[in-house]
């Protein structure tokens, strides 16, 4: 067996999350203090964070527009050039920012570019690093709601895993503060049943893996078109670019996009439950199909596998769980399809998963940014 970290962060997963849940459980009278003081039905509220972290926040709009209506997804590294157009000065805000290490620039910087411009702020850090200059910051103040994963979840591969599935389960279940007791057993299904789609898929998703693609397409709707967002992100860097990637939702791929696939291509279609949506899916991946012969098409999907007669899927890998927990709890386990193609493929090309960056391009912790006043 492996023993990188790449590896072992992504088969953690599962366990982090039950860690988590226990976390969050013995701190609910902190949590509930702190939402019904500075949540309120004028609260805009922003998810942020840069790279994948920001990514969090781009599958958790779509379900968390059910709880929370003012809330919207703003990449940090938008808000540090044009805070002042993304921000409402006059309004109050929850800054909800996800950060694995903390230490990036933009994710120091955001936080105090919305301190200076917000008459009204308060803050919740869900980050992985006690050690951070986030969490350390978080010290003593009364704004801030500071939420510490397992030391675990800090990755030390250079690709973030389970850092990404637990801030994204950490946010999923703030929302659900009041009532996190009646959810444990739809937290601990979905972590079974992570551990079922390691366990029945990781040797086909090796194999689909070991293919001489050199394109990697990931398509999702709603809350999967951002975990769509992470797994092309994994992938890609973890090849350190020899696989060039891009995602897309269903509809928005045939606006041109759909150009990149070819037969260098993998194409991975996350499909959902809900029949009005899921009919959408199923158009373009037969329109996919019957145009091109692209290396392989995975397809990902959740309860009822969808009807695509005719259609040459190299493997369908079915989450076993069903309508309740898609677009919920249960988006977190797709992205285990994106982690494991991403570390194969590295191992394919010949490259380390945990220090993919030959050329150093890439680090751990964004190097070079200056964050100008």
């Amino acid at each position: 067996m492996n023993t990188g970290f790449t590896f072992n962060e992504i088969h953690q997963q599962p366990a982090m999350w039950r860690k988590e849940l226990q976390a969050l459980l013995a701190a609910k009278a902190e949590i509930s203090a702190f939402m019904h003081k500075y949540l309120t039905p004028e609260t805009d509220i922003v998810l942020t964070g840069a790279g994948t972290s920001a990514f969090i926040g781009d599958a958790l709009q779509p379900v968390m527009r059910g709880l929370w209506r003012n809330v919207r997804s703003v990449p940090t590294t938008d808000l540090i050039t044009h805070a002042e157009y993304l921000l409402d000065a006059e309004k109050p805000l929850l800054l909800i920012s996800f950060a694995r290490s903390g230490n990036s620039p933009e994710s120091v910087g955001a936080v105090n570019l919305a301190n200076k411009l917000c008459k009204n702020v308060a803050h919740v850090y869900i980050t992985c690093n006690k050690n951070g200059k986030l969490a350390l910051q978080a010290e003593g103040k009364e704004n801030i709601l500071l939420l510490l994963l397992p030391e675990e979840t800090d990755d030390k591969s250079l690709a973030m895993t389970s850092s990404f599935s637990t801030m994204l389960l950490t946010c999923l279940m703030l929302g659900h503060y009041e009532s996190l007791e009646q959810d444990v057993d739809k937290i601990e299904k979905t972590a079974q049943n992570a551990e079922a789609v390691i366990a029945k898929y990781e040797e086909a998703l090796k194999e689909i893996a070991s293919r001489p693609f050199e394109r990697g397409v990931f398509l999702g709707s709603g809350a999967l078109k951002g975990i769509a967002e992470e797994c092309h992100l994994k992938l890609q860097e973890l090849t350190d670019g020899a696989v060039v990637c891009k995602f897309d939702s269903f509809l928005g791929f045939r606006h041109g996009p759909k150009a990149v696939v070819n037969n260098k291509s993998l194409v991975v279609y996350l499909m959902v439950d809900d029949e009005k949506v899921q009919r959408y899916e199923r158009d373009l991946v037969k329109q996919v199909d019957a145009n091109n012969e692209p290396v392989a098409q995975v397809v990902v999907c959740a309860g009822k596998e969808p009807e695509l007669p005719g259609v040459k899927a190299d493997l369908v890998v079915k989450m076993p769980f069903g309508p309740e927990a898609n677009g919920f709890y249960g988006i977190v386990a797709y992205v285990l399809v994106g982690q494991l193609l991403g570390y194969y493929a590295s191992l394919a090309h010949g490259l380390n998963p945990d220090a993919p960056s030959v050329s150093g391009n890439i680090h751990r912790v964004v190097e070079g940014v200056t964050i100008y006043e």
